[in-house]
């Protein structure tokens, strides 16, 4: 029985390694979204992300990768700047279990256990500003899993910025 509760446990946490981002956005209809070639950081808005620093780089590179794909370039003079923010929570699943007992007990025919399992959830919000007007334009929010170890904290900090903003520059339909 044993086994199977570990067994139980463990693939909670290897479903919950590979799972995927989920992605929201929103943004200004009005917005011209071809006019945008350049890009900056908002550096005030960066500073305010209660996150390590390493893990504000490693979100900086990952954002330079994926726009410099997209054909945008840095730029002093940019005509949209780039800010970011965090927040992430524990969260607290429960494996209940059910079991069959055939031994002699007040609890004869059944029984039922319940195991929790903790995880962190994290959101990552990416916004994109007019330089020009000072106006958000277009945000997006990728929810997911976290990862503490360090060798996957990389890649999983791009794939949330990819898959982010795949959804940049929306394909707005006439």
């Amino acid at each position: 029985m044993r086994t199977i509760q570990l067994l139980a446990f463990f693939s909670v946490f290897i479903l919950a390694g590979c799972s995927s981002v989920y992605v929201n956005t929103d943004y200004d209809k009005r917005a011209n979204f071809s006019q945008y070639k350049t890009f900056a950081y908002l550096k005030s808005g960066i500073d305010k992300a209660e996150i390590s620093d390493l893990d504000k780089r490693r979100i900086l590179y990952a954002l330079d990768e994926a726009l410099a794909s997209k054909g945008f370039t840095k730029s002093e003079n940019a005509d949209i700047l780039i800010s970011f923010f965090t927040k992430e929570r524990e969260r607290v699943d429960y494996y209940n279990n059910w079991g069959w007992n055939m031994g002699w007990n007040p609890w004869w025919g059944g029984f039922n256990y319940s195991m929790p399992i903790t995880s962190t959830e994290g959101t990552l919000i990416i916004d994109v500003i007019d330089a020009k007007t000072k106006e958000l334009i277009w945000q997006g929010k990728g929810s997911g899993y976290l990862t503490q170890d360090v060798e996957r904290k990389d890649a999983r900090i791009k794939e949330f910025v990819s898959k982010i903003l795949e959804k940049y520059p929306p394909q707005i339909k006439n």
